[in-house]
């Protein structure tokens, strides 16, 4: 089915990817939270790549603001992410060993600490090592952390003024974690770079290093590190980082790599350009009931 009123404010196109309109919606497949969920971006009846077809930039926008891609709402605890496997890239469900991944609640929080997402067009490129941190990339777009008042939901694209960016070393990968701030948020004016952070949101900047540090701790892994101690660059480095990432993602949607879908339909003159049908979109069915612990959802982890 398709539910409408999910995506945010409608946005101009640019020279690359989709124009938003008001035909644009989410064509959801199985249950939320259970492992055959799969949330696919659509124009009308046809499909689109979240990944790919998504602009990175709002058109005759500043340079710091960005499309993101809305993947978990804040004190949510479902890990969705845009898939690279699966055609057209849908948000879907993440698991692990055929079970559904969900974060574990870490006090003082409850869920994901902020609205989370990605950046379309953007990719950390596995393959080389990134030039800021020493680090192979983490084969993933590039994470966005929305720290504005809304509880945004799955699926929304919106504007966000970038802010900063901190360097999370997941297994050894570069994963890096944009900082950025929904550009109708009531603070948005007040808050241009990472030390505007600081003085508006007086803790937020060490809440949210203290969160990627420990969140996994719960279920049984060692605590993330971090690149440059730990430390929050400020916005001129994060655009840097962005527009690398833009780069890597550039030499994909025309090279390719193992086990990433390319498929788009908007990118004509890439190799994986595909014209739309209908008929490319799984029907919406019962699916499987979520295999939820509500016991363990609700419980505290206290990290010392």
């Amino acid at each position: 089915m398709f539910r409408r009123g999910l995506l945010a404010r409608t946005v101009r196109g640019n020279s690359i990817g989709l124009r938003f309109s008001s035909s644009y919606r989410l064509h959801s497949v199985g249950r939320p939270g259970s492992s055959e969920y799969r949330a696919y971006l659509c124009d009308g009846e046809k499909p689109a790549s979240f990944f790919h077809d998504v602009p990175l930039r709002p058109a005759e926008e500043k340079d710091d603001v960005f499309n993101m891609v809305v993947e978990i709402p804040r004190w949510t605890n479902a890990k969705l992410e845009i898939s690279k496997e699966i055609a057209y890239n849908p948000i879907v469900q993440d698991t692990k060993k055929n079970k559904p991944r969900f974060v574990s609640n870490v006090f003082p929080f409850l869920g994901y600490m902020h609205n989370y997402g990605a950046l379309p067009q953007t990719w950390e490129d596995p393959t080389e090592k990134c030039p800021f941190t020493g680090n192979l990339g983490d084969n993933d777009p590039i994470d966005v952390c929305e720290i504005g008042q809304s509880v945004l939901q799955t699926g929304q694209i919106k504007q966000v003024k970038v802010v900063g960016v901190l360097a999370l070393l997941d297994e050894g990968e570069t994963d890096w974690k944009v900082l950025a701030i929904d550009t109708a948020d009531p603070l948005s004016n007040e808050i241009n770079d990472i030390d505007d952070v600081q003085t508006a949101m007086p803790g937020l900047l060490e809440q949210t290093r203290n969160w990627f540090r420990n969140y996994k701790i719960p279920d049984g892994k060692p605590a993330n590190e971090f690149a440059f101690n730990g430390e929050f660059k400020n916005k001129q480095f994060a655009l840097d980082v962005i527009k690398h990432t833009a780069r890597s993602w550039n030499k994909l949607i025309n090279n390719g790599h193992s086990g990433i879908s390319c498929l788009n339909t908007t990118l004509q003159d890439s190799p994986h350009f595909k014209k739309p049908s209908p008929e490319d979109l799984p029907n919406p069915d019962s699916a499987s009931e979520p295999n939820l612990d509500l016991a363990q959802l609700q419980k505290w982890h206290y990290v010392k």
